[in-house]
């Protein structure tokens, strides 16, 4: 038994060193001395990935006219309506390849649209941000730690008693020998899910402080939906057209992926999802649902496409939940990483 109980210590801390060492590798490092944001956008994509972009991009032309509600969930562009930024643009094309002019379809669009998700390759080299599934292996690794440690302790006390009747003097119970290491393993397993979850790098979350901070006292609607997502805009006619455009993001890619079935046309994934810890809430960027390890805090996202690399997996103690992607995750699930 002593021999057992050896075993499982040496397992387990040996384990957690590995995954956190791991885990640590695994984040880029900041590309400069002081981690800068460059405009809004990249706040945005940061507070929630590319749908939170491209939701700003939405508030600033709904607020000036240059987008119109033509019907319940629709929208159509107004004569000679012009874009502001690469955001803006992605918003006017997706609306042209979207011709019934649904508004989450024409949101979905955007954010395929190749300098949105660029948005994330620059933030990623600078290190700001986790690229696409950076932090899957080590996520799977810690749900099963602490799956394999948190079955191993109704084991143990099986063990416990067996060793009992089989030697009744005086002795330290099993369970009391490995239920110190057992434990920890499990919380430490589902610190490393919730770590590995998180797409914004320590540089990340310093450089979207300072650009809310910067922008602390602006209550202009595109940009507080920029740096907090659809959790920051207070408009109730505006929340009532976007909110639920985020929700029906897999509507748009599960249709997109059928007119690309159809057409034999292969559809660009949605690499960059939700980012997993951008505060953006409220669904501004979901990509889609995701399942996240909610017994360790984790969360994760799909974007409707089975080539996304955002993904997060679940374990069997660590019971599994469906959410949508923010960001943000995504969570653009939310991250998403």
């Amino acid at each position: 038994m002593n021999l057992l109980a050896t075993a499982i210590w040496v397992a387990v801390i040996t384990s957690t060193v590995l995954l956190f060492r791991g885990l640590n590798r695994s984040r880029p490092a900041p590309g400069g001395p002081e981690p800068r944001l460059h405009d809004l956008s990249e706040a945005a994509f940061l507070a929630g990935g590319p749908g939170a972009v491209v939701d700003a991009a939405l508030v600033s032309m709904l607020g000036d006219g240059r987008l119109v509600v033509g019907g319940p969930g629709i929208v159509r562009v107004s004569p000679g309506a012009r874009a502001g930024d690469f955001a803006e643009r992605a918003v006017l094309q997706a609306h042209a390849n979207a011709p019934s002019g649904w508004l989450y379809q024409v949101r979905y669009g955007a954010m395929l649209d190749p300098a949105i998700q660029e948005t994330g390759d620059a933030l990623a080299a600078r290190g700001l941000i986790s690229p696409p599934g950076a932090g899957r292996r080590w996520r799977r690794w810690g749900v099963t730690q602490a799956v394999v440690c948190g079955v191993l302790l109704p084991f143990s006390l099986v063990l416990t008693f067996v060793g009992l009747a089989v030697d009744s003097g005086s002795q330290v119970p099993f369970i009391v020998k490995v239920f110190p290491v057992l434990i920890g393993g499990v919380v430490m397993g589902c610190a490393a899910v919730a770590r590995a979850g998180r797409r914004l790098t320590p540089a990340g979350r310093t450089a979207l402080r300072a650009m809310r901070s910067a922008y602390l006292y602006d209550r202009t609607p595109h940009v507080q939906t920029a740096l907090l997502g659809l959790a920051g805009l207070r408009d109730p006619y505006l929340r009532a057209l976007l909110v639920p455009a985020a929700r029906s993001t897999r509507l748009a890619a599960a249709q997109s992926g059928s007119r690309s079935s159809w057409s034999g046309a292969e559809v660009l994934p949605v690499v960059w999802c939700a980012s997993g810890d951008g505060g953006s809430g409220g669904g501004s960027s979901g990509c889609g649902g995701g399942s996240g390890v909610s017994g360790c805090a984790s969360s994760g996202s799909s974007c409707g496409s089975s080539s996304s690399s955002c993904a997060s997996s679940g374990g069997s103690s660590c019971s599994s939940s469906s959410s949508s992607c923010s960001s943000s995750s995504g969570s653009s699930c939310s991250s998403s990483s």
